[in-house]
């Protein structure tokens, strides 16, 4: 069960240190099967990619794209309250995502100089949604729909088969709701190395995009330079900071939304309130006997703490340490303290403000960064599929003020060729 550190006893050292474990890294054998894998797959294409997919997904696959016909038959067969939710997920999320894109922007000088940035958008972006037990259509949204709103022309879909071949059809529903342009059966690090090298079937993108395994992380991180990646996406995160004000069965309930998702997932509780800590412990026990994955969650609340802070602002303090992927403010007045939050992926005010919310119909992405990566990473956005291109063009009248100082640099870092592109341009004067 949750256990319970006191930073008003203990070493701050020792708490965040505790806060900074980092998420499960590859084992070289494991690092050993996933280059064996990109290898195969950039060297065999469809062959190796179906010869994975027959292991470990489905045995008797022999195709690997999704026909029309299965789009049709997901939608007939996917219940209305399902079909409804997805469409309102979409809404919601295209609507947040529209007022955050950038804009190409210029600005003149007087002397006719002319500079600005040019904004593009990828032309083709791979989304990855895990399969196996689950089903995440929630993943195909906040992935495809930023997208799409950057103006990427090309989304392509790869999530793992079903033991008998189909894709989840809430899957296929909410792809073709995102925009989703053409969905694969093809799951794990070979999906990943199909999406970044091109094979037969499954085309080559520019950057790719999800959550997965270990696995999938993995040939992320060692495909990136061949293709963009989004980041390194570990195990579900969660912090709650609470005062007295906090319902502790909303604090279980939290915890557990995203302890869930599997036996690595990490919780904090960061309150200042005994009461608080105490009566959380016994909701998670009340609540965890009526949880289906009631193993998974024992192993995660393993992983996870309460730490009994001497105030608030120490909470925040650790909750800026942990840089967690989630971080929820159950507090009086939640507003008043959101300017002490310097790291979360995602930042969720208030009592009624669930994480659930935040992971299928808010509005921003649930793709966050994790494993402390919120110290430097932002949430999968607009921005993550659009490119910034400096434009440039000076007058004769720009330059030859320019001109003093780039040939004091030039010359300062020992580069003449630089120097003399300038200096010829002005040779006749």
């Amino acid at each position: 069960m949750l256990q319970t550190l006191d930073a008003r006893v203990e070493p701050m050292e020792r708490i965040q240190a505790r806060l900074r474990q980092s998420a499960p890294q590859p084992t070289p054998e494991m690092e050993a099967q996933v280059r064996a894998i990109l290898e195969r797959v950039r060297t065999e294409g469809d062959h190796a990619l179906l010869e994975f997919t027959r292991q470990w997904d489905c045995p008797t696959i022999d195709t690997l794209e999704v026909t029309e016909s299965e789009f049709e038959a997901a939608y007939r067969s996917t219940a209305p309250a399902v079909k409804t939710a997805i469409q309102h997920a979409v809404a919601r999320v295209r609507r947040f995502h529209k007022q955050t894109r950038p804009q190409s922007w210029h600005l003149m000088e007087a002397q006719g100089g002319w500079m600005g940035q040019m904004v593009r958008p990828l032309q083709r972006v791979g989304v990855y949604a895990p399969g196996g037990r689950a089903k995440y259509p929630s993943t195909v949204i906040m992935n495809a729909v930023p997208a799409k709103v950057a103006g990427v022309q090309e989304v392509i879909l790869c999530t793992p088969p079903q033991q008998d071949g189909s894709v989840p059809t809430s899957v296929l529903v909410a792809a073709r709701e995102a925009g989703v342009n053409r969905v694969f059966k093809a799951g794990g690090a070979q999906a990943i190395a199909a999406m970044a090298y091109g094979t037969e079937t499954i085309p080559a993108v520019e950057k790719i995009v999800g959550p997965g395994n270990l696995y999938v992380a993995l040939a992320k991180r060692m495909l990136w330079g061949v293709v963009g990646v989004d980041f390194w996406a570990g195990p579900s995160e969660v912090a709650i900071i609470a005062d007295e004000s906090a319902n502790p069965a909303y604090v279980a309930a939290d915890l557990l939304t995203q302890l869930e998702h599997g036996a690595e997932s990490v919780g904090y509780l960061l309150t200042p309130s005994e009461l608080i800590v105490e009566a959380t412990r016994r909701a998670l026990e009340t609540q965890m006997a009526q949880r289906v994955r009631h193993a998974i969650l024992e192993q995660s609340l393993q992983r996870s703490v309460a730490v009994l802070t001497r105030n608030l602002p120490e909470a925040f303090e650790l909750a800026n340490t942990a840089a967690p992927e989630h971080l929820t403010l159950m507090v009086q007045n939640p507003m008043h303290w959101l300017g002490l939050v310097h790291n979360a992926g995602c930042i969720l005010l208030g009592h009624y403000t669930p994480q659930s919310a935040g992971d299928y119909v808010a509005g921003p992405s649930h793709t966050l960064p994790t494993g402390r990566a919120a110290r430097f990473e932002s949430p999968v956005s607009v921005e993550t599929f659009l490119k910034r291109s400096s434009v440039i063009a000076l007058s004769p009248d720009a330059l030859r003020q320019l001109a003093p100082d780039i040939l004091a640099l030039a010359h300062e870092e020992g580069f003449e060729a630089h120097a003399a592109a300038v200096e010829l341009r002005f040779a006749e004067e």
